[in-house]
This record gives C-alpha cells, sequence and structure tokens, in this order.
C-alpha cells in the first residue's frame, strides 16, 4: 500500500520504541552486572533474536489489540447511527480505517442533507398546497352559505329574489364540483391509477370539435379561433381521444381566458420525426413573464397573485394537460414572452394515413 493505515504506523512505532527500550534495559543490566559488552560478538546474535522476536510480538499484539478496539468503537458508532439513518447505514462498508471512515460519514451527511433539503422543499410546496386549496374551496363555499343563509332569512319567500339566489348558490356548488373532479383526477393521473384507451384518430378533426364548443368563449372577447393554414388531409394520432381533448380544451381555454380582445388563438400541427406529430397552440395575449415559466405547471400555481380571475377556473388545468401527456409517454412545452403571447405545444405519436 502507497499509504499505510494509520493503525499500522501506530503499531509500528510503538513496538519498535518498547523494543528498543527493552534492548537497552537487558543491555544495561547486562554490562553493570556481568561487566560483559552486550554489543560483543558472542551477544550481537542473541541480542538480534531478541529485537526481532520482542518487535514482532509487540507489533503483532498492539496490531491485533488496537484494531479489534477501533473495529468494535466503530461497528458500535455506526449501530448507533442506524436508527436515524434506516438501512442506509447497511450500503456502508464498515471499516478501520480512520480515512474511510470520514468519507463514509460525508457521504451519509451529504445524501442526509440533500434529503433535508427536499423535505423542506416538500414541506414548503404542502404549506402552499393547503393555502391555495383553502383560497379555491373559500370562495364558492362562503358564497353558497350566503346565499342559503339569505334565503333562510326570508328571502325564500320573495319570489323575485328566491330563484336567482337559488341559481347563484347552484353556480357556486358547480364550481365546488369541478375542483373536487379536478383534483381527483389529477391525483389518479400523478398515482398512474387512470388508463389510457388508445386509438387512431383524426387530431384535425379533434381540434376542430374544441374550437365548435368554445366558439361562444372565444366570441366574448372577439377572439379568433383558427389553424396555422387549410389542412386538406387528415393528420392520424395514436392516443387516448377523450384525453387529448381534455388537453386541447384546456390549453385553448387558457389561450381565450389570457388573450387579449380580438386577438387570435392559433393551433398548428407539424411532423417533427418520422412517427411524432408536434401540436402548438398558440396566442397573442398577455404573455407570461420568465419567472413564473418553471412553475406555471403546478398545482393552483397563479401568475396573477390576488386570484383575480377573467372567467371560472380550477387552477389545475395546466397541472392536468402535464400529467396527461406525460402519461403518454410525451412532452409538453412553452414559450412565452410578456405583451407577445404564448404558445404550449406537445407531441403525439403519428398514426397511419386515413384513407
Amino acid at each position: 500500500m502507497k499509504n499505510p493505515r494509520k493503525v499500522y504506523r501506530f503499531s509500528l512505532t510503538l513496538s519498535l520504541l518498547i523494543t528498543i527500550f527493552v534492548i537497552l534495559i537487558n543491555a544495561l543490566l547486562l554490562f553493570f552486572y556481568t561487566d560483559e559488552n552486550p554489543f560483543s560478538k558472542t551477544n550481537i546474535i542473541p541480542l538480534g533474536l531478541s529485537v526481532i522476536f520482542i518487535f514482532s510480538v509487540c507489533f503483532i499484539v498492539f496490531n491485533f489489540r488496537i484494531e479489534n478496539y477501533i473495529y468494535k468503537q466503530i461497528k458500535q458508532f455506526y449501530k448507533d447511527l442506524e436508527p436515524n439513518f434506516g438501512g442506509e447505514m447497511n450500503d456502508i462498508l464498515i471499516t478501520n480505517d480512520v480515512d474511510s471512515l470520514l468519507n463514509n460519514v460525508k457521504q451519509i451527511a451529504l445524501n442526509r442533507s440533500v434529503e433535508i433539503d427536499s423535505l423542506k422543499d416538500q414541506a414548503a410546496f404542502r404549506r402552499e398546497f393547503l393555502g391555495n386549496i383553502a383560497h379555491e374551496l373559500k370562495t364558492p363555499l362562503f358564497t353558497v352559505q350566503g346565499y342559503i343563509l339569505t334565503l333562510l332569512d326570508g328571502a325564500m319567500n320573495d319570489k323575485n329574489v328566491n330563484r336567482k339566489y337559488l341559481l347563484r348558490a347552484s353556480k357556486g356548488v358547480e364550481r365546488l364540483t369541478f375542483i373536487v373532479k379536478d383534483l381527483d383526477l389529477l391525483t389518479s393521473l400523478e398515482k398512474g391509477n387512470t388508463e389510457l384507451d388508445f386509438y387512431y384518430f383524426d387530431i384535425i378533426d379533434l381540434i376542430q370539435s374544441v374550437f365548435d364548443m368554445l366558439e361562444m368563449e372565444a366570441s366574448k372577447s372577439s377572439i379568433n379561433l383558427e389553424f396555422d393554414k387549410r389542412y386538406e388531409d387528415p393528420i392520424t394520432v395514436y392516443a387516448d381521444r377523450e384525453r387529448v381533448q381534455q388537453v386541447l380544451t384546456n390549453l385553448i381555454m387558457n389561450s381565450i381566458k389570457y388573450g387579449k380582445i380580438k386577438g387570435t388563438t392559433e393551433v398548428s400541427i407539424q411532423p417533427i420525426y418520422e412517427n411524432k406529430v408536434i401540436i402548438r397552440i398558440r396566442d397573442n395575449g398577455e404573455g407570461i413573464e420568465e419567472v413564473h415559466l418553471p412553475r406555471l405547471f403546478e398545482r393552483f400555481y397563479r401568475v396573477d397573485k390576488s386570484g383575480n380571475r377573467k372567467m371560472g377556473g380550477s387552477g389545475l388545468g395546466l397541472a392536468i394537460v402535464k400529467h396527461i401527456i406525460e402519461a403518454h409517454g410525451e412532452q409538453i412545452f412553452l414559450e412565452s414572452q410578456p405583451e407577445i403571447g404564448s404558445e404550449f405545444s406537445f407531441t403525439l405519436d403519428k398514426g397511419e394515413a386515413t384513407a
């Protein structure tokens, strides 16, 4: 070994010192009590053998005892750490080499530091999530409670307001139901419990049906829903049609929600590989600042922290979109610039051409 372990060095040094001490004592005794020269030719061979014997015995005894003691102490050290580190200690070689021990402990400390940072991030995320969900549920709950209490206080007997208040309370319940359903869907997607029904369908036809469904919402802000060009032939993809429709609906609704008056939402479909297409949803609306982009797909994350919104929504739409696309084994992309607009895009498997 290029660098002998410190326990060997210590044993060698201690054995050498004891050997020198014993030989010197014997030499002095031999000199004073026998008047013989201890280093004479007749005594040099026995003296040399004594040096070898004493040094060897001392080294073996000290090295064994010291190693055994250190090993027991280190083993006890690992044993004491085990309850706090779970099974992590089983993956680390117990050694009596102090340098290796220090490296092992440093590695454990590094792993634990990363784990603690992760737990802190998770705790912060949970606090923010609970705050967000409380905020999302509070408004419709208070709305429903307010109208019901008003009706119970006597408004129920007033035909001019009772129906109106019941309808408003019903809208609050619908919003609560919408949030709960989206939460349930998102939880299923995150756990991988949602099975996808894959088959071939025309993505052009699906996008057009979403345009038709959202036409009235878009007309409120005079926003045009259109393709980037006229697609003469169908473009077949292989995916879960219902889930992809949900993705398109959420993304196009998002572009309407944050679009500008008399703006445009444009959808394009482009081949990127032999077996892949990318669907782009582009608008010329408000756009998003770069600082918000990494967190935009988080549950309940809103760019507008005041909670104001132009139209209803659970705050889970983009999180659901991301999980649906990832459940397909595909990718979703986002590009945005304030006052210029945003582009959401995602990939799908290209299917066989239809007749």
